[in-house]
């Protein structure tokens, strides 16, 4: 009996060595196992963080998106600069000659001229008026001017032929012509008679409108002939276009 109990527990000894032998080498097998699935999912992790974290880079830094503002922001300031640049540009162009500028220009009238009218020998039965600036600032002269010998009733037509493509402008210390055209050289003219007095009208900006004071140049002691074909040039920056209508 004790010999079989014996050989009972060797052998059970035995079967529970097997055991704890094989039970051993399964844990070390999971533990290796379960080491390597961690290494796995760590390295399977980082290429699959590194996308993430690539285009939250640029927003955390400000320096991608940053970057075009400054840029728009500079080309904003080049257009600005631009406009200033152009703006000094008309400056100059308003003020280039020191008579282009409009602030710094008026009217001429009676107030800031002196007016003369004479009869001139060539082409025949033609009168000159000449306007000169008497004012410390360039002036303009508008149209035509509106001639009144004595009490005359009707107001001399203009040459429209001679209508120029600006306005007359006078310096200071310059001047300007009108021709007259008195009476018809061949005598077809009607109601001829002597004027006495003559009264220079100037326009304004739109016809027929006022433009200041007139003049009254001084006429030759025995008066100046005219007739119904009395007619006057635009204002004119030369006596010889003055006298060529």
């Amino acid at each position: 009996m004790r010999t079989s109990r014996l050989r009972l527990l060797a052998a059970a000894g035995i079967t529970l060595a097997a055991l704890s032998l094989t039970a051993c080498q399964d844990g070390t097998g999971t533990k290796d196992e379960g080491a390597s699935r961690p290494n796995a999912t760590a390295s399977a992790g980082t290429p699959t963080n590194t996308p993430t974290e690539a285009p939250s880079a640029p927003p955390a830094d400000g320096t991608g998106p940053s970057r075009p503002s400054p840029a728009g922001a500079d080309t904003g300031g080049g257009r600005s600069g631009g406009k200033d640049t152009h703006r000094g540009a008309d400056r100059g162009t308003g003020t280039s000659g020191g008579s282009g500028d409009p602030q710094t220009r008026v009217a001429c009238n009676g107030s800031n001229t002196t007016v003369t009218a004479r009869p001139v020998p060539r082409p025949l039965n033609h009168m000159l008026i000449t306007v000169r600036n008497t004012g410390s600032k360039p002036c303009d002269l508008t149209y035509y001017p509106v001639l009144r010998f004595d009490e005359m009733q009707w107001v001399p037509q203009p040459v429209e032929a001679s209508k120029p493509q600006a306005v007359v402008g006078i310096d200071p210390g310059r001047s300007a012509y009108a021709g007259v055209l008195l009476s018809a050289a061949d005598g077809s003219g009607d109601g001829g008679t002597t004027g006495r007095a003559l009264t220079v009208g100037f326009q304004g900006h739109t016809p027929n409108s006022s433009g200041g004071p007139a003049a009254t140049p001084s006429l030759p002691a025995k008066g100046v002939y005219y007739d119904s074909t009395l007619t006057v040039t635009y204002w004119q920056q030369s006596m010889d276009d003055a006298l060529t209508y």
